[in-house]
């Protein structure tokens, strides 16, 4: 089986690329994992210009060869790259899985409303250096080689489902790029916001006409808030309940995912 590690927003570390590719070798002798050149590309914040990142993509994507496509790390930069790419996937494109979180939920959401291979929320090669990374990674390896179910977040059940970093999923909502997700479960992360930035996404996921017909929200880690002054005054549990309410939509509790060690994976759709 061969993997490709591309990098569509910033760049990554050659240890990254060393230390992922050793455990790989380790864990999953069989595996070949190819890291793209472009993973160590800069052109100011991005790993290389648009059109760069936007060839590799398309590279590793088109390939018959290549099996899975599994994102280096996030930061900024995979949404400027979806009208370069995605009209140009070819039969191959649709044939493989696709793993990230972060800014990477710009691509999966945009594949999954093609119905383009098997998108999946999960940790990427760059959540090898967090502490006990060896963990979090081995469950996005064990998914996209054997669908090892272990690494799966727990509470997936029969109901399709879809994970999004909030900041992400906010900034779709009225683009062509954001998919139906009528009687799906949706979960969602964030990471680096302060509670009255939380509060106004989830006030516009309320009130999105693309996003009526939801089965339920569950509510994955939201770390390092940033402080709010004057304090926010409200829990987090207790502001993703109102929302919830107003949207009329169930809240369904806490989800295994998020910019943790903890992160698990969520195939979009039905596990």
């Amino acid at each position: 089986m061969k993997i490709a590690i591309v990098a569509p927003a910033k760049p990554i570390d050659p240890l990254v690329a060393s230390r992922v590719t050793a455990f790989a070798a380790i864990t999953h002798p069989a595996v070949d994992l190819l890291v793209h050149p472009q993973c160590f590309a800069s052109d100011g914040h991005f790993a290389g210009s648009d059109a760069v990142r936007a060839a590799a993509f398309l590279d590793v994507a088109n390939d018959p060869g290549i099996d899975a496509v599994w994102f280096a790390r996030g930061g900024y930069g995979s949404n400027r790259i979806l009208a370069r790419v995605m009209p140009r996937l070819g039969p191959a494109a649709r044939n493989k899985s696709y793993l990230g979180y972060s800014d990477m939920g710009f691509l999966l959401g945009a594949l999954y409303a093609r119905r383009i291979g098997r998108p999946a929320h999960g940790p990427m090669a760059i959540d090898i250096g967090r502490q006990g990374g060896d963990r979090t990674v081995a469950r996005s390896l064990g998914w996209m080689v054997s669908r090892d179910r272990q690494g799966l977040e727990p509470g997936l059940g029969d109901r399709p489902a879809a994970a999004f970093n909030l900041s992400i999923l906010a900034a779709m909502i009225g683009t062509p790029w954001l998919p139906d997700l009528t009687d799906h479960v949706l979960l969602i992360e964030d990471v680096s916001e302060p509670l009255y930035r939380i509060d106004r996404m989830l006030s516009q996921l309320a009130h999105a006409t693309q996003l009526k017909g939801l089965a339920g929200i569950r509510l994955g880690a939201v770390t390092d808030i940033q402080s709010n002054d004057p304090p926010w005054g409200e829990s987090l549990d207790r502001g993703i309940r109102r929302w919830c309410a107003e949207m009329d939509v169930p809240f369904l509790g806490a989800a295994e995912i998020g910019h943790t060690q903890g992160n698990r994976v969520v195939p979009f759709g039905v596990a």
